[in-house]
């Protein structure tokens, strides 16, 4: 970013004839006048506050198992359930930070009133908080998925449209896909990059996308998943292989959205609380990641398979299958024995490894791919394409882009800097929407059936 230029004008000191009053004996500065605190002031400053709140608030790490579990795991050849405990160090005092975060809601409410459309979205985002940290404070306890469910859904929620709810969408996917996995879409990419080769032409590749911003893309040894995104980081587990592919989607999923979407967050003056995302955006985020993999051709049917199965297994979970059940289940969809143990460890984290209390949030993938698309469809349909790329603005929830969208013009909303291309032209994306919507519309199974013949004979 280059610097403003210097005024060419030397600004306006006190003479040493005419000493300044503030230097006077007994001189006392005035009072600020609060009636005078601008409604950009007052936002900033609350933003700033509810920012400030949840630093200390590490959700995976106060759900992190350590590696003496896995080992146990496996030795006794997958019978016995994990043995799992968690620290009662979260960094934070839950009291002190709920006491905290209740105050701030008070304040957002009388500072900026019940009905300002600002004010809404942020007090949903502290109360988001304050529920994140009451449900830390019961991991292991069937009070840990209520929290989380109201968080993050449930794969028995309904779906906008009134009628479907998310399993029954994620067993209507699993179709579809069992069809196209079953056969091998060209050779197999193997999986022989190391993660620092991977961390290397990540970090060019992402230089090359945000230019000047300072992205690091580093090797964790503590790292569980294969790869993780931060403010202005990406983490790759160390001891991790990857493929071509891999690394494509790493770039997509969580460079131009995880990180992109931080970035233009910590880039808004007054709109703060964008920079970090609570539980209330996640399906956005994750579903806009997801999302990208497949309008960039990057994504494949194996990868989307292994996030339909994330819903599929939390759902399994809170109808009762125990730890040891949902890893059996990985096994028989051809999962690696690695794999499957790290599959349900996503699930069960902070929940009842006996079953009926997991962490919901692995439904947000797939509800979040069907969610964006809706979003943008019904975007371009009622003449408000302009809205669409502010899914990048920062971290938000569909109910907040009109809103935030509204003060652009008075300068409390910036525009995104950092969009990935798909979304900085719009006639693309336009035209796959419709020929999407309407494609699969006209192609009835009658229709599907009639090739199948030609095909087959």
């Amino acid at each position: 970013m280059s610097a403003t230029p210097a005024s060419s004008v030397e600004p306006c000191r006190p003479s040493d004839e005419h000493p300044s009053t503030t230097d006077a004996p007994g001189f006392k500065p005035a009072a600020p006048d609060a009636s005078r605190t601008s409604y950009q002031e007052t936002l900033a400053t609350l933003s700033q506050r509810v920012l400030d709140a949840q630093r200390p608030i590490r959700v995976l790490q106060a759900l992190r198992w350590s590696g003496e579990v896995e080992e146990q795991f496996f030795r006794s050849g997958f019978r016995e359930l994990p043995s799992v405990t968690y620290t009662n160090d979260l960094g934070f005092q839950p009291d002190a930070k709920i006491e905290e975060l209740e105050g701030l809601l008070r304040d957002i409410e009388r500072q900026l009133g019940p009905n300002d459309r600002l004010g809404t979205i942020l007090r949903e985002t502290a109360d988001d908080y304050r529920a994140l940290v009451q449900m830390l404070t019961h991991r292991g306890t069937k009070a840990f998925h209520e929290y989380s469910r109201r968080l993050f859904g449930s794969p028995k929620d309904v779906l906008p449209d009134g009628k479907t709810t998310v399993r029954e969408m994620g067993s209507a996917f699993q179709a579809r896909l069992t069809s196209v996995c079953g056969e091998r879409l060209g050779p197999e990419e193997p999986r022989d990059i190391p993660a620092h080769q991977a961390a290397l032409e990540l970090n060019l590749r992402l230089d090359r996308f945000f230019g000047g911003a300072s992205i690091r893309v580093e090797v964790d040894d503590a790292l569980l998943a294969d790869a993780t995104a931060g403010s202005d980081y990406v983490k790759i587990r160390s001891g991790a292989t990857f493929s071509s592919s891999d690394i494509d989607i790493l770039e997509a999923h969580e460079g131009w959205v995880h990180v992109a979407t931080s970035l233009n967050g910590q880039e808004q003056p007054i709109a703060r609380w964008l920079a970090k995302g609570p539980p209330r955006t996640t399906t956005v985020q994750e579903g806009l990641a997801s999302l990208i993999e497949i309008l960039t051709f990057r994504s494949t049917p194996r990868r989307a398979k292994r996030l339909n199965d994330r819903l599929l297994a939390v759902d399994r979970a809170e109808d009762g299958a125990s730890f040891i059940d949902v890893f059996e289940w990985y096994r028989t969809e051809g999962y690696t024995e690695q794999e499957c143990f790290q599959s349900a460890r996503r699930v069960f984290r902070g929940g009842l490894l006996e079953g009926t209390a997991p962490f919901t949030k692995d439904a947000c993938y797939c509800k979040g791919i069907i969610l964006n698309y809706a979003f943008m469809n019904a975007a371009i349909q009622q003449g408000r394409a302009a809205l669409v790329p502010y899914l990048f603005v920062g971290k938000v929830a569909h109910e907040d882009i009109s809103v935030l969208h509204d003060h652009v013009a008075d300068g409390i909303i910036r525009p995104p800097a950092y969009i990935p291309a798909p979304f900085r032209d719009l006639n693309g994306l336009a035209i796959w929407l419709c020929c999407s919507s309407f494609f699969s519309g006209l192609c009835s199974q009658t229709l599907t059936d009639h090739y199948a013949h030609i095909l087959n004979t």
